[in-house]
């Protein structure tokens, strides 16, 4: 027992001594990276649950197309009235002038976009996405809206139409398809907030589903869309505050790089996008490199062909 307390006490008089020996010498603390935050948002009316837009950078875009994967995606605060929002009516639309490339790539993996959607229909798992990309331009290029039923899907036409089912419950719901996504293995279709939160696919997160295309009167037929001219512009974000757009378009020009700021439609989010450009052939992936020289993002979003 004595032998034990003697030993007991030398070790503390050596955690003492050690923390004398500390005293006057205090170590560095190291400095941690700062949280990443997720984007501002701004108010467009109160009281409205998908009235919540971030304001979005396309620097934060990772290679390969991801936007924000550390940031967790959620629905708004509140819920919308599904009995006040339509379902969309099929009908013949012109294709997007963008995201409709016959062959494109995401993450390495090829898609190919279909030119007939007669006769597609396919069993598999849906998932939604909801704030984190809410009035972020679509891959046509229209605002995403989580209150809208719209969906994402890697092959359908932009835009087309489809009728999805819910294989457990029955529930089914109309989607107007005009984004691309999702780009996760096993996964066929990306519906919208309310498109998900109707469907019963909001509670679970994702769920089996079959995703049946609709072939509106008119031509059923969806061709390519024609080559289109060669000019681009490259953008590089879109802000809920007109003055932030402003100052990236001043920084621009000032650094000698032609630019412009596209002012939202009637009816669209209050987004302003900044845009560089135009350029056309090889000076595209040259301005590229001056924009990355000037700390801005290295892939910005192509609009064009």
């Amino acid at each position: 027992m004595r032998a034990t307390t003697s030993r007991f006490a030398l070790v503390l008089a050596a955690v003492a001594l050690a923390g004398c020996a500390g005293k006057g010498k205090p170590r560095p603390t190291p400095e941690l990276p700062a949280p990443r935050q997720a984007p501002p948002v701004a108010q467009v009316q109160d009281g409205d649950p998908c009235a919540l837009v971030y304001e979005h950078d396309e620097a934060d875009y990772t290679p390969g197309g991801l936007y924000r994967p550390g940031q967790r995606d959620h629905a708004p605060a509140g819920r919308p009235d599904l009995d006040r929002i339509a379902e969309p009516v099929p009908r013949a639309e012109p294709l997007s002038r963008y995201g409709n490339r016959p062959v494109y790539s995401v993450l390495g993996r090829q898609y190919r976009v279909l030119t007939d959607v007669r006769g597609y229909r396919e069993r598999g798992l849906a998932s939604w996405y909801g704030a984190k990309f809410h009035g972020r331009a679509t891959s046509s290029m229209e605002p995403y809206d989580m209150c809208a039923f719209t969906a994402a899907h890697k092959t359908l036409p932009l835009p087309s139409y489809a009728r999805v089912t819910h294989l457990g419950n029955g529930r089914s719901v109309v989607v107007r398809v005009n984004d691309r996504g999702p780009f996760h293995d096993g996964r066929i279709i990306d519906l919208s907030y309310v498109a998900a939160l109707k469907l019963g696919v909001y509670e679970t997160g994702t769920a089996m589903v079959e995703v049946e295309a609709i072939a509106p009167e008119g031509p059923v037929l969806l061709p390519p869309p024609a080559a289109g001219p060669t000019t681009v512009w490259l953008q590089l974000g879109a802000f809920g505050e007109r003055g932030n757009a402003q100052a990236l378009v001043a920084r621009l020009r000032q650094a000698g790089e032609p630019a412009r700021l596209v002012e939202p439609a009637d009816g669209e989010p209050p987004l302003f996008r900044v845009q560089a450009g135009p350029f056309t052939g090889a000076s595209v992936e040259e301005a590229k490199a001056r924009l990355r020289l000037l700390g801005l993002p290295a892939t910005p979003i192509v609009i064009g062909n």
